[in-house]
């Protein structure tokens, strides 16, 4: 064990967190001819990459633009991700030897496993002759004589920059801690409130009951925040807006998947983001198809069940479910039901309101939303304007990505602002 004391290496930058972010910092900085240590307290490199995409790794998206994340300023992640494209990166990876192919809605995936992506990082940082330290946790960061200094579980290192990319909480049980937030805070930086981001949704176990049965089904939906101002100066744009951190919340179709305990599935994981507590959830349940249109055309010389109906538009089980919470319809036959009445059914598949009690948490999370703020911090580099030499990239910082290779490209593009800025000595 090496004395707390004493100082065993020095040098240019040292980058906490093995990660996307942390990697691609690391390994760009080491290859402008600085000296780099990259430190972890975990023993396997890179888990997050590793299981990401169902293990093949959904490492961008040709489509990414600045309006695809949330933050509390919509305009800080432009720099970067404008300096390093979705193609910058697949360049990358093309030079490594990796082949990809891409899935739908412009995410791309490897072709093998997600162990491709981190072998391009590991091998980039070993180009620049990056020192790894893992595994080797930070017990404690300091400022001293003009240096970040480290006492870690490999003894005390001092470094003239120090990179934060540790990420967020999400995926607790695979290491995931605020240490990037903590440091964040004891150095001044203001801090977002962190929250659980992609994250699937829960309900009122009593009120969820009817619709527990449905576990297993999924289908195409729309899916909103059924969001009202009280104030009309409250608003995502407004300065008290901002200050309460709202954001504009999109509308996304995409697979809804029905659960024991509420709802998962790419539509609520995408929403989640945006949701807050309190708020309801308006669902389309048929968003391609006017249902009023599709009931209609059945009820004239139809004997048919209002069931067997709806079964031709949705899974049979969620027919049933759905008409049997609805008075005096479940057994009807559509030609019985008055025009006015499937109308009414219609509108209520169209805008189903579900106020859900909170989230499944940073377990089932696959991101973390919040983190520093990025009034803290300057867009081209990620240094912290107040605090020279501490940088914050990826998952850390207040920008989160929506579901589908965004927030690989974040740490990629922050990754690289970071590397391209940090100063030799």
């Amino acid at each position: 064990m090496h004395s707390r004391g004493r100082v065993t290496a020095v040098y240019d930058a040292a980058v906490i967190g093995a990660g996307a972010a942390g990697m691609m910092a690391a390994g760009v900085a080491a290859q402008r001819g600085l000296r780099v240590a990259l430190l972890d307290h975990a023993a396997r490199l890179a888990e997050k990459i590793r299981i990401s995409g169902g293990g093949r790794c959904n490492f961008t998206n040709i489509g990414t633009t600045p309006a695809n994340f949330l933050s509390r300023n919509p305009d800080f992640c432009r720099s970067a991700l404008r300096a390093y494209t979705p193609r910058d990166f697949i360049e990358l990876i093309e030079r490594h030897g990796v082949r990809w192919h891409e899935k739908h809605r412009g995410q791309l995936f490897c072709d093998d496993s997600s162990e491709s992506i981190i072998e391009v990082l590991r091998r980039e940082c070993d180009a620049g002759g990056v020192h790894w330290r893992m595994p080797c946790a930070v017990r404690a960061v300091a400022f001293e004589d003009g240096d970040y200094v480290l006492d870690t579980a490999q003894g005390r290192l001092r470094a003239r920059q120090l990179v934060l990319a540790t990420g967020g909480m999400a995926i607790p049980q695979m290491g995931a801690t605020d240490f990037s937030l903590s440091v964040a805070r004891q150095f001044g930086l203001r801090i977002v409130e962190p929250r659980p981001a992609l994250v699937p949704l829960v309900f009122d176990a009593q009120q969820w009951r009817p619709f527990a049965a449905l576990a297993g089904v999924a289908l195409e939906v729309g899916m909103r925040v059924a969001r009202e101002a009280a104030d009309p100066e409250d608003t995502p744009a407004s300065p008290a807006g901002r200050r309460r951190g709202r954001h504009a919340a999109p509308g996304f179709v995409e697979d809804l998947l029905f659960t024991h305990r509420g709802l998962s599935g790419p539509a609520v994981l995408q929403i989640s983001s945006y949701w807050r507590p309190g708020e309801a959830l308006a669902v389309d349940l048929s968003p391609h198809e006017p249902m009023a249109d599709h009931l209609l055309r059945h009820k004239h010389g139809g004997r048919q069940r209002l069931a067997t109906v709806l079964a031709q538009a949705w899974p049979r089980r969620l027919a049933e479910c759905w008409l049997a919470q609805a008075e005096g319809l479940g057994e009807r036959r559509v030609a019985d039901a008055s025009d006015r009445d499937l109308r009414n059914l219609a509108a209520r598949i169209h805008d189903w309101r579900l106020r859900p009690t909170g989230t499944a948490g940073y377990k089932k999370a696959e991101v973390m939303s919040g983190g520093v703020d990025t009034d803290e911090l300057d867009q081209r580099s990620l240094q912290a304007r107040r605090r020279p030499g501490l940088y914050v990239v990826g998952e850390a910082v207040d920008v989160t990505g929506w579901l589908g290779g965004y927030n690989f490209q974040w740490a990629w593009a922050s990754g690289m602002a970071c590397g391209r800025a940090l100063a030799a000595a």
